[in-house]
């Protein structure tokens, strides 16, 4: 009966976890935390702006296709920021060099033209994933972190079994509960970033392939009215 009683009294709170723990302990708390904090933060941007950028590249790829004037299209859309308009924009501003002169390198222009895009793409996609490099690194640390927060409570609690000469759970249970909560801590740091960026990396290879096929089909259509050019 004692011992039911005095587990009904023991309440887990994260909160009096922190305020008792120690500095170190703190400190990698509340890293961990504001880590945790940015990488959701990342997280929602990132699944509202693929969202946008899939729906207007929709809308963008259904109007180029529909278009009968690709230099009135490509007018129309000079100021659009979408990552498969800079695709398009590389094209028609390569297409407009090589066809400027008097005599025309076909095979050359077909070259440049592939390049052009091809360098886009890639910039376009580098944009897109900078800010998840920072989940990737907090799946990968995180766990260690909290880890050393958990090594550090261990140790304090050893010292407290010492001072205290007594190895009772009253005494190093304390110390090894804020340790766990730092290892708690790093995986809900860590769990969420590493799903996020495995599936982000793949929805961004999906749309770089999209990239990849508006560009192809692009080249082609240059290639085509390049044979028309006299």
């Amino acid at each position: 009966m004692d011992l039911l009683t005095a587990t009904q009294d023991v309440v887990f709170s994260p909160i009096k976890l922190f305020l008792d723990a120690d500095l170190v302990v703190k400190s990698v708390i509340i890293g961990l935390a504001l880590a945790s904090v940015w990488g959701w933060t990342i997280i929602l941007s990132f699944t509202v702006k693929m969202s946008g950028i899939n729906k207007k590249s929709d809308t963008f790829e259904r109007e180029f296709w529909g278009s009968s004037d690709i230099a009135a299209f490509a007018k129309t859309h000079s100021q659009n920021d979408l990552p498969v308009a800079k695709v398009f924009a590389a094209g028609m501003a390569e297409w407009r060099l090589s066809t400027n002169g008097k005599s025309i390198d076909r095979s050359g222009t077909r070259e440049r033209l592939a390049t052009a895009m091809d360098a886009t793409i890639a910039a376009e996609t580098d944009r897109l994933a900078s800010r998840l490099n920072f989940l990737a690194t907090t799946g990968s640390v995180a766990p260690f972190v909290g880890l050393f927060g958990t090594v550090w409570g261990i140790m304090r609690s050893f010292a407290a079994i010492a001072a205290e000469q007594n190895s009772s759970l009253a005494v190093v249970a304390p110390g090894i509960a804020e340790a766990l909560f730092a290892t708690a801590i790093g995986l809900f740091a860590a769990i969420p970033a590493v799903i996020a960026y495995n599936r982000f990396s793949h929805r961004l290879n999906q749309y770089e392939a999209r990239m990849g096929r508006f560009a192809d089909g692009f080249h082609g259509t240059l290639s085509r009215e390049l044979e028309l050019e006299v």
